[in-house]
């Protein structure tokens, strides 16, 4: 055998034991008995000392502790203390109040793919469904979005009423306390199906139930705070808004400048310690219309009435919006999306302790308060109401489609639109799918800090591009508003879901990677936290433990990621069947690459990494796909894999290994470290960037389904409101699609009779007569197209106004004064 047999069967051995995350001594066993093997078989005795030798000399000292702790392990540790970011008490609370579910698996380079397919599938219960078929169902009957948009920029007073009545508000409020106590997919199905009907009517019914009074007070208000607001806030007796944002603190929610200052004054008559509030709150929804008003704002103790402590931190109080000194009424404007939203401000508001949130116990613990419940909202409202109406765009978009003709062709048929439909189809899948596995995580107990982001920014960014794409295919149907206009607000206001609970940008440059890094990679926070042990033996040893594991993690991952790049992800174990199998592989090696880059980020830049926004946007956007096609696969799968929604899967896992590809290769090509970028490359891409944008033949196979009736389109449209209602168009013209394609072949029969004849008639109804005189169609037939043409009339048709019922609009808007907030 070769002299180079040797070293050759060492870096097999190591590839191995490394792809396969074997312990170290079982590395050193397998090397070992490998190089015997070889010597037995002739290879160099020479060679094979020498290799011996040096996995000697890499085994002995790792392997014996006492050797390893004092000469490895401690001078790393030294270093690791030196160049570890510090965390703000505010950055230590953020990633302590998450947990991790399955996302963390995506940072393993080795997902667990069994976990994610054992979970439970996601269904409502009996009452559930109930209540979304039946009050749900009548509220969206309700609903005629341009008297609320343009006529009263409100919704009518019956809606309020029944809203309360029928306790939307009150969903997450449990049924102890007067609420409906739905599940959180219960929470995520309401907001959908109404957001396809009215975005305002959404917004009005999810705040409520996201982040606000009611979702503090279950976790931390005081009995007596929960036996007094939360029946009354179930009910709708009371309408809670929240007071966080302000014009110096946006995003950076932990300055805000509002502050209320511990002192004694009089109240109902005696003289109490209480809290005298300073605060100028904007972007509020529902404060015009609310009753009560939660408030987040710094507490100071100056004079330590409470206590040695004078600054006290961010704390969270309920205050009555009639409390004297509260100055709130006035509304925004939110782009024509008229839903209840404007400022608060407080001049020296007085109000006794009892407000505080969980009472003096909360006092200044405001930030962990709002953080741990922050992720459970961010699952549900935006990535639910983007569902809604993607997938009402979808649809609904799908079969105008195939109505609206020129030139003799559906619009639909042309390739262009063709290119959009496919778009639209692909990404409302990746919508549903998305939107349904944040809310399935918070309804399984976790609190999903990394996928409500993930929902949070995806579903808004990919719904807006549904609904652009929407806007360009009906043409000037879309841009005429009226009541027979149903896209017109919803692409309004899709820059308001963008902007709201964390701007996308922020959202993505910071917050998904920033929080992922750390929150769900299964060695870093692990690392972090025995390197702050105060006991140096239990730091020594927990640091060591944790340290050498990361080692081998990173070092698997690197061989993991160059070896299926290497076989074009096409050899491994993964499960799924016979369709979906070769999707967990490309994941698997996609899973490996994020490792990989992650570990690498964050060793050679550190605290920096932070900084580096660009970076950690391209890698938030590889932990995104890979979530999101995980998404995709598990509702696949949930729904026993039927294969006509193989187009709709294809194209959009298609697209999401495109967009890794695109943000892996940005990473790589603009890596800080030169050199490191180029070797990065070849162990990621060793052929070169191969995954290409979903394809045209597949783009033309996932907008037929919107274009044809089909058991696939109806599970997309699944949770949408689409009754044929006289306020609803959208859900007549989805209504029309079968039967228009049933008269299509008519159709067609009759127009080439008639460009072959010579009767002179031109209006329809006349040369439909003609047809039935000369024979081309039945008298059924003529119905039919008597019909078709009724239906196509009401799909393509547009309002008109009388000049003077919009001057009277304008002239109203002009007078009346506006004030900075």
């Amino acid at each position: 055998m070769s002299v180079a047999a040797p070293f050759l069967i060492l870096l097999l051995a190591g590839l191995i034991a490394a792809y396969h995350r074997m312990p170290l001594l079982l590395w050193a066993l397998l090397t070992a008995a490998s190089l015997a093997a070889g010597g037995w078989l002739g290879a160099s005795f020479t060679a094979t000392l020498v290799a011996s030798v040096f996995v000697a000399l890499i085994a002995l000292p790792l392997l014996i502790p006492a050797i390893r702790l004092p000469l490895i392990t401690r001078p790393l540790l030294d270093f690791y203390t030196k160049i570890l970011p510090p965390l703000s008490d505010t950055e230590r609370t953020a990633l302590e109040a998450g947990t991790v579910g399955f996302e963390g698996e995506l940072f393993s380079g080795k997902p667990k793919w069994k976990a994610l397919l054992d979970q439970p599938k996601p269904e409502l219960s009996a009452e559930e469904q109930a209540f979304l078929d039946g009050p749900c169902e009548e509220l969206c009957k309700m609903v005629n979005d341009w008297d609320i948009t343009h006529v009263r920029a409100d919704l009518p007073p019956e809606i309020w009423e029944f809203v309360k009545k029928n306790r939307f508000f009150g969903m997450i409020i449990p049924k102890e306390y007067g609420g409906l106590g739905f599940s959180a997919l219960a929470n995520h199905k309401v907001i959908q199906k109404l957001a396809s009907i009215s975005s305002t009517l959404s917004s009005t019914v999810g705040v409520p139930n996201s982040l606000g009074p009611g979702e503090l007070l279950m976790h931390y208000g005081t009995d007596e705070q929960k036996n007094y607001y939360l029946p009354r806030l179930a009910d709708g007796r009371e309408v809670p808004c929240f007071g966080l944002t302000g014009p110096f603190a946006g995003s950076d929610a932990t300055s805000i400048p509002d502050y209320g200052i511990v002192c004694k004054q009089s109240w109902n008559g005696a003289n109490v310690i209480g809290i005298r509030l300073n605060f100028d709150k904007r972007y509020i929804t529902l404060a015009p219309v609310a009753t009560i008003i939660g408030l987040a704002f710094r507490m100071y103790d100056p004079e330590g009435l409470i206590g040695d402590k004078k600054d006290l931190g961010i704390s969270l109080a309920l205050i009555p919006h009639d409390t004297p000194g509260v100055d709130i009424g006035r509304r925004h404007f939110p782009l024509n999306v008229p839903f209840q939203n404007g400022p608060i401000h407080g001049k020296d508001v007085f109000v006794p302790l009892s407000v505080l949130i969980g009472g003096e116990e909360y006092a200044g613990k405001g930030w962990q308060m709002l953080v741990e419940v922050l992720s459970i909202g961010r699952s549900i409202t935006l990535p639910s109401t983007s569902s809604g109406s993607a997938k009402m765009a979808a649809v609904v978009t799908g079969a105008y489609a195939r109505i609206r003709k020129q030139f003799g062709l559906s619009v639909g048929r042309f390739e262009g639109v063709e290119e959009a439909l496919a778009r639209m189809a692909g990404n409302a899948y990746a919508i549903s799918a998305l939107s349904q596995a944040a809310a399935a995580a918070v309804a399984r107990g976790e609190n999903p800090a990394v996928p409500s982001t993930i929902a949070k920014y995806h579903c808004t960014n990919m719904g807006r591009e549904v609904v652009q794409d929407a806007m360009d295919i009906h043409g000037g149907k879309g841009i005429i508003l009226g009541p027979r206009n149903y896209m017109g607000r919803n692409w309004q206001g899709a820059p308001i879901s963008i902007t709201v609970e964390g701007a996308n940008i922020m959202t993505r440059s910071l917050m998904i990677f920033g929080q992922g890094a750390i929150l769900c990679h299964p060695w870093v926070l692990k690392e972090m936290k025995a390197a702050g042990l105060a006991d140096p033996k239990q730091r020594l040893k927990e640091f060591d433990r944790n340290l050498f594991g990361h080692i081998g993690f990173a070092l698997s991952n690197a061989v993991r990621s160059f070896w299926f790049g290497l076989t074009f992800s096409r050899i491994g174990n993964a499960p799924g069947d016979a369709y979906t199998r070769r999707y967990f592989r490309k994941l698997n090696r996609y899973s490996a690459a994020l490792a990989l880059m992650a570990d690498t980020s964050m060793l050679l830049l550190g605290g920096k990494l932070k900084f580096k926004e660009k970076l950690s946007g391209r890698l938030g956007d590889v932990l995104s796909q890979l979530y999101i096609a995980s998404s995709m696969l598990k509702r696949y799968h949930d729904e026993g894999g039927p294969a006509s929604d193989q187009p709709l899967l294809a194209w959009a896992f298609h697209d999401a290994m495109h967009k890794i590809e695109v943000a892996l290769s940005g990473a790589l090509r603009n890596f800080p470290i030169r050199p490191v970028g180029w070797l990065l490359w070849m162990l990621v891409f060793p052929h070169g960037r191969r995954a290409q944008a979903p394809s045209d033949r597949l783009g033309h196979r996932a907008a037929a389904l919107l274009m044809s009736p089909s058991d696939a389109r109806d599970r997309l449209a699944d949770g949408v409101f689409l009754t044929p209602c006289e306020n609803n168009p959208a859900g007549r013209i989805n209504s029309y699609l079968a039967k228009v394609v049933l008269a299509e072949p008519v159709e067609r029969k009759f127009l080439k009779a008639l460009k072959n004849s010579d009767i002179e008639a031109l209006d329809f109804p006349a040369q439909l007569a003609e047809g039935v005189a000369e024979g081309w169609i039945t008298a059924a037939e003529k119905t039919q197209l008597e019909e078709l043409r009724a239906m196509t009339l009401d799909a393509i048709s547009v309002d008109d106004f009388d000049p003077a019922d919009l001057a009277a609009a304008s002239r109203q808007i002009l007078h009346s004064v506006g004030r900075a907030a």
